[in-house]
């Protein structure tokens, strides 16, 4: 026997249009994706796969309902969004793939140019908060696509994010002489706090007018990071079949690097890198004030 459809997917006949849902398309937002595979959750959702600088406009811009978004533009549009609980993407300590890569130890980078990613929006930001204010140099920056080539024919130092950070660490600054300076280890070396570099948000209206919707995708989401994490070895030794990193590898970036949490020492690093460049936004200090 058939049973009617739910109130709530189907009205008059038409079914409603699923929540427009932005992924990272690099590996550290992989585990999310695994996860909603894994549980179902990915029929719940309209999922956009792209780069970290176009799904920051997508979501300010409003053709996105959800998403991670970076914390810069989070802080910049933070009149239009909300920001979820428990889910971001951070580091306390090394995060492996956001990086500032030079040819010069970095305290002769005063008045040398660098390049950067233009995929990048807070860990650009970030590094220019710790040259100038933690290193104590100005270089002259400059935005390049995002190919250590070319911003390496241009300039001795670069500021690299995702995948292509972590190639160039692990397999081309050992043989290029060029040294690895991670921005998560100076951060946290400078303030003690955590990182974070994005965070979930979801679009004001869009929370006023479905509630409902926004917390069952949000609940889809932490449980697909919960099942990514218990299903670790299996998710990197099928993501090692297709990429240049092997599964240790993969393991120690998700498990040691990377830090999916938004507790309150991460809420307490946002805070801090707010006050250091500028933004003045209140970050919620306890979760039931968030939804």
């Amino acid at each position: 026997m058939r049973s009617a459809p739910a109130p709530e997917t189907r009205r008059h006949g038409l079914a409603r249009r699923r929540p427009r849902l932005g992924h990272i398309d690099f590996l550290n937002w992989l585990p999310i994706l695994w996860g909603l595979a894994r549980t179902g959750g990915l029929i719940e959702v309209d999922l956009v796969r792209d780069t970290p600088d176009r799904l920051n406009d997508a979501l300010a811009a409003g053709t996105l309902d959800m998403g991670p978004i970076s914390l810069v533009e989070f802080l910049s549009h933070a009149d239009d969004l909300v920001m979820l609980p428990d889910l971001a993407i951070g580091c306390d300590g090394p995060v492996m793939s956001c990086l500032i890569v030079s040819k010069l130890p970095l305290d002769r980078l005063d008045g040398v140019p660098v390049a950067l990613s233009s995929q990048s929006r807070t860990s650009v930001r970030l590094a220019q908060l710790l040259l100038s204010e933690y290193i104590g140099v100005r270089p002259r920056f400059f935005d390049s696509p995002p190919d250590p080539v070319a911003m390496f024919s241009r300039a001795p130092a670069a500021v690299l994010i995702g995948d292509a950070a972590l190639r160039t660490a692990l397999f081309e600054a050992p043989v290029r002489g060029l040294v690895v300076h991670d921005l998560g280890q100076m951060w946290r070396e400078w303030t003690g706090l955590p990182f974070v570099f994005a965070v979930l948000a979801a679009r004001r209206e869009f929370l006023a007018r479905e509630p409902d919707t926004v917390r069952r995708v949000h609940a889809d989401l932490l449980a697909a990071r919960d099942l990514a994490f218990v299903e670790m070895d299996e998710l990197c030794e099928r993501t090692a079949r297709w990429e240049a990193f092997d599964a240790p590898t993969l393991r120690r970036y998700y498990t040691e690097a990377l830090d999916f949490r938004l507790g309150p020492r991460q809420r307490a690093g946002i805070a801090e890198f707010a006050a250091r460049t500028g933004y003045e936004v209140t970050i919620p200090a306890a979760q039931q004030d968030w939804l």
